[in-house]
């Protein structure tokens, strides 16, 4: 093996358990094949270097971080995803079903491009509630909390600052 693909191997692995210590201490498992699993963290890293961000490596980036935030991994449909298939997209999570063996990872369909938006601020334009401080939701694992920014990193998955919406105004 060269330096060069050594490098690669131990920046990958270094990743890889990163995100399984973030993965379980947070409730939520990496795929068990190894192998597979590393595949994807290389394409994270390619991303990473690629776009400044780690946009999941099985959907198309378009480069541009504001309308690629929606697949920073771990992108906005893991969750659903989980719920739903006990897989995310890429199989890069997996629920414990997979984990324990009781069910096998499938196919997916793809959720990027659908759209489930509900404003939760009007209906009919009347206000619905009034509050002190905005909501805000962390798109990636739900995470809510009443301030007048959102938090510089989410305390439940690690997601950054512009992985928060209003929520609730």
């Amino acid at each position: 093996m060269n330096e060069e693909n050594q490098k690669d191997e131990e920046e990958v692995n270094k990743l890889y358990n990163t995100l399984k210590k973030q993965a379980e201490s947070s409730g939520y498992h990496l795929n068990p094949d190894i192998d597979f699993t590393k595949e994807l963290i290389k394409g994270l890293i390619i991303n990473k270097k690629r776009y400044g961000y780690p946009s999941c490596p099985c959907r198309l980036s378009i480069g541009e971080k504001t309308k690629d935030i929606d697949i920073i991994c771990p992108c906005d449909y893991r969750d659903p995803d989980l719920d739903e298939y006990d897989t995310c997209y890429c199989s890069l999570y997996v629920s414990k079903k997979i984990i324990e063996g009781k069910k096998k990872l499938s196919s997916i369909p793809e959720r990027r491009g659908t759209t489930f938006e509900k404003d939760i601020n009007t209906e009919k334009g009347k206000k619905l509630i009034n509050l002190s401080k905005p909501i805000w939701r962390c798109k990636v694992c739900g995470y809510l909390c009443a301030r007048d920014n959102p938090p510089e990193i989410c305390p439940i998955c690690k997601a950054k600052k512009d992985r928060f919406e209003k929520f609730i105004n």
